[in-house]
């Protein structure tokens, strides 16, 4: 997978369909020249000439740098920069060795794709005359399309210094149309996506709110203008963190690059001698049949090398649950919540899970955040009562919490005021009428975790909402010196990685679900501590198409917090037919988000089928390959898509939407893709069960339904005959 031409000095990393290679120039600068299509054994030199010979000059402004720093006459964004103690913003990196090491590289305190036996390792060692080394890590899995990178950079000088930039990655291209593909939103509209042509000059999408945030995701995609789904090249990247970003796309004369990592706003790290950072990891694919195989490659390797186990092997079922948010909000007793689980086991839900307003004093969002202790006067016998009654009804138990806020009115902040982030002398911003704690100092991981183990050994707790409902402000910690304040962001996101490390390490069997005011922390730093994250506050059908359209450009199905919930809809006030709620609710994780006590037992019955659905093709639905075949329009009118099986044995298809009717008579058809041609499959949409050839299915396709002024919305299980 990894190869070593010493005689040209040639590094060629493979995976089954592409290469990725790098050369050292004879000055000992390392160079990018290939990443595509899979290369021959041989190892050709994909280098290409960037500049005139006869301007020698000029050559460091056009060389295609793996990871470009400045003061070399490289003008373009770079990677690294470090700030020496003589003030000197410059760094002119080097060879110096490298090694190549079986299995898979691990980062010191970040999340990063797991270790594998059958991967490999690259590290190059660069190094800076002035005293900085950059250990440049490469990683390769044999069963999918991927590779990672990251960078460990170490202070080898005898002087303090201060790193003012730290990327992940720099891919550099050579000139050629590029397009640049982004998902953007806002709250209730996450991750839509965003194409456009490259301009010259830089493209940035990134974040300073402390968590990625609702208006940019972590990951993009740089294409061909002729690829679609299903044709033409596309490089997708990936950033394996959850705080803040940045990624730019620059075009200039000498090609596209493309650099992503730790946004610099506010961004200081100081190195002594000796001492090394780690920069958070990314990871790439590249696809030369189109975005569905670029996402499909994506959602293999996240789903086999990212996911904790056993929430990673699609046979482990997962939970269908009720959430009591909508039903209730902040308004309720132990009984009403005992009327709603009653209700949810009559309609055959597996997990009942409390939302906020369960802690003491909480009936609004102005109080008690950080005070994690039943409220007596809503659940008299605590957690433990109300967990066993729960349990006596027949549902297991799962609870919300928002362990990194703090509310001024609270126990915790009347005793520690300091663990909030303020800046002195300055008026503490309250968003959502609330601080944030300081996540940056051990001592309030270690009080928060005291509070959350003594919760969750309380009572048998099944799931955990982990939920994060603002963006940080008032950035300084009392813990740091002026000088150091510039840590104070990356730290915190160290410290969330680290309570999330012990949750799951202490109680691994826990289902954990990442929230942040809906999905404005949806990344794969969560996705390596919880295998679902709730993809958006929005569960309005028509909304979720485009949502988890874009949401499923880069992350799998089985990890989108997807839930049924009423009509009108809480957030649009949009009205859909229950079979469309239904059809967005079971391509993610499956649950439910309104008062199931106003229903009658018909409307109960009504509901057991697709929970029998769900789980008799849940595997189906968290491990097979997504392929879109309809994608959701500006106006969200219409979509339609299918899961089919790694083996093609079986496959599930999906259509909703008014764009997807007929008129004047015509019935139009849905083209299936990725079926065996052939071979028969028996297609049931739960009342009529026919026989086509995959062959039939992948050219004439399934007639849809829909008749005038109907909104069809169907699902079809395939199974081979």
């Amino acid at each position: 997978m990894i190869r070593y031409d010493a005689a040209a000095k040639i590094f060629t990393l493979s995976t089954p369909h592409t290469s990725y290679q790098m050369k050292t120039d004879a000055d000992g600068r390392l160079l990018h020249t290939w990443y595509g299509r899979r290369l021959p054994d041989s190892c050709p030199d994909m280098a290409e000439p960037r500049a005139p010979h006869t301007d020698p000059g000029c050559w460091p402004d056009l060389l295609p740098l793996e990871y470009p720093a400045p003061g070399t006459a490289d003008n373009r964004c770079c990677a690294v920069c470090p700030e020496y103690a003589d003030g000197t913003e410059a760094a002119d990196l080097r060879y110096a060795s490298h090694k190549i090491l079986p299995g898979k590289y691990s980062l010191p305190g970040l999340p990063a794709f797991r270790q594998d036996a059958n991967a490999e390792s690259l590290c190059i060692t660069l190094w800076d005359a002035a005293g900085l080394q950059v250990e440049l890590w490469y990683a390769v899995y044999p069963d999918c399309d991927l590779i990672t990178r990251a960078a460990v950079l170490t202070n080898t000088g005898s002087a303090p210094l201060i790193l003012r930039r730290a990327a992940s990655a720099c891919l550099d291209f050579s000139p050629r149309p590029l397009e640049l593909i982004t998902t953007d939103g806002v709250w209730a509209g996450e991750r839509t996506p965003h194409r456009a042509p490259l301009r010259p000059g830089e493209q940035t999408i990134g974040s300073v709110r402390g968590i990625p945030g609702h208006a940019h995701n972590p990951a993009a995609i740089l294409c061909t203008p002729d690829t679609t789904e299903t044709q033409g090249e596309a490089w997708g990247a990936l950033l394996v963190y959850s705080g803040n970003f940045a990624l730019t796309a620059e075009s200039c004369e000498a090609g596209t690059r493309l650099l992503l990592g730790i946004h610099p706003y506010h961004f200081a790290w100081t190195l002594a001698p000796g001492q090394s950072f780690a920069v958070p990891e990314a990871a790439f694919v590249y696809s030369r049949q189109g975005l569905g195989e670029m996402s499909r490659q994506f959602h293999t390797a996240i789903r086999r090398h990212l996911l904790r186990r056993p929430w990673a092997d699609p046979q482990t079922p997962r939970p269908v649950l009720i959430n009591s948010w909508e039903a209730c909000y902040f308004t309720f007793d132990e009984q009403r919540l005992l009327q709603l689980a009653r209700a949810a086991k009559q309609a055959d839900i597996d997990l009942f899970v409390l939302d906020d307003g369960w802690f003491q004093g909480r009936n609004d969002d102005g109080t008690s955040l950080g005070d994690w202790v039943a409220d007596p006067a809503k659940l008299p016998d605590g957690l433990p009562g109300l967990c066993k009654k729960v349990n006596d009804i027949g549902l297991d138990f799962g609870l919300w919490v928002e362990p990194e806020a703090i509310s001024p009115d609270s126990d915790l902040y009347r005793t520690h005021p300091d663990w909030a982030l303020k800046i002195p002398h300055r008026e503490t911003v309250a968003i959502r009428r609330q601080y944030t704690l300081d996540f940056s100092r051990p001592e309030v991981v270690d009080g928060i975790w005291a509070q959350l183990q003594a919760v969750l050994n309380s009572c048998p707790i099944r799931y955990l909402k982990w939920d994060m409902n603002r963006s940080l402000a008032n950035v300084y910690s009392a813990a740091l010196p002026a000088a150091r304040q510039g840590e104070v962001y990356h730290r915190y996101v160290l410290g969330v990685y680290e309570l999330q490390r012990r949750l799951t390490e202490a109680y691994p069997d826990l289902l954990l679900e990442n929230c942040a005011g809906g999905g404005a922390r949806y990344d794969c730093g969560m996705l390596y501590f919880s295998p679902q994250i709730w993809c958006s506050d929005n569960t309005d059908a028509r909304a979720r198409m485009s949502i988890q359209y874009g949401t499923g450009l880069f992350y799998p199905g089985c990890t989108m917090g997807a839930h049924f919930s009423t009509v009108p809809n809480h957030c649009t006030g949009h009205i859909s037919a229950p079979q469309a709620r239904m059809a967005m609710a079971l391509f993610g994780t499956f649950g439910f988000e309104l008062d199931l006590t106003a229903y009658t037992q018909k409307e109960l019955d009504g509901l057991t089928p697709f929970i029998a659905w769900y789980r008799a093709h849940g595997a189906l639905l968290r491990g097979g390959d997504l392929y879109r075949l309809v994608n959701p329009d500006a106006a969200n009118l219409g979509a339609a898509w299918m899961t089919v099986s790694h083996d093609k044995v079986e496959a599930a298809v999906f259509a909703v939407g008014t764009a997807l009717a007929g008129s004047g008579g015509h019935c139009p058809r849905l083209v299936l893709q990725g079926l065996n041609e052939s071979v028969a499959y028996t297609v049931t949409d739960g009342e009529n069960t026919e026989t086509c050839s995959g062959f039939v299915l992948q050219t004439l396709g399934l007639p849809l339904p829909g008749d005038y002024g109907e909104a069809p919305s169907k699902i079809w299980y395939l199974k081979q005959v």
